[in-house]
């Protein structure tokens, strides 16, 4: 298995593991003006006309959570700050944060950062990211050591 199929898969359980907490989020009733589902769904739905159907979030979800990160995770992993596959996870779960707060938030409307649903959207987003890289760096380096591969270098792997 390739470095792109591994952290493809590691990105697709991240994103399981992540989602699980969304959801015990939502069930709790903690800060319900958060929905990532329903932020992609109307964004999917105002931007390219699918469907306003919380499935269409869901499975973009999944793509960016395993497909776009999955790859840029493989991409950019030597260059990324640590020695395994766990810290330089969870450095990557911060610049994925980072990118969510100053793109997307914005272009969904809820300001940079966040801010137009409340200041701690921004602390409970990266707290949710920094579960999504712990996923990630575990499962890769699973992954990796299943294999029999050297996580720290991933294209030898």
């Amino acid at each position: 298995m390739g470095s792109f199929s591994k952290a493809i898969g590691a990105g697709f359980i991240a994103t399981i593991v992540l989602s699980a907490f969304m959801v015990l989020k939502s069930m709790m009733g903690v800060m319900p003006q958060m929905n990532a589902i329903a932020m992609l769904t109307q964004m999917a739905h105002g931007m390219v006309g699918l469907p306003a159907s919380p499935a269409v979030g869901w499975v973009i979800h999944f793509m960016i959570g395993s497909v776009l990160w999955g790859v840029l995770y493989a991409v950019l992993y030597a260059r990324l700050p640590g020695v395994s596959a766990v810290p330089k996870a969870l450095s990557f779960s911060v610049l994925a944060w980072l990118l969510m707060m100053v793109i997307v938030m914005p272009m969904a409307g809820k300001g940079l950062f966040g801010l137009g649903i409340g200041a701690m959207a921004s602390v409970a987003t990266l707290v949710l990211h920094l579960i999504w890289g712990l996923a990630l760096g575990l499962t890769y380096r699973l992954l990796s050591s299943k294999a029999g591969a050297d996580t720290r270098h991933p294209g030898r792997a």
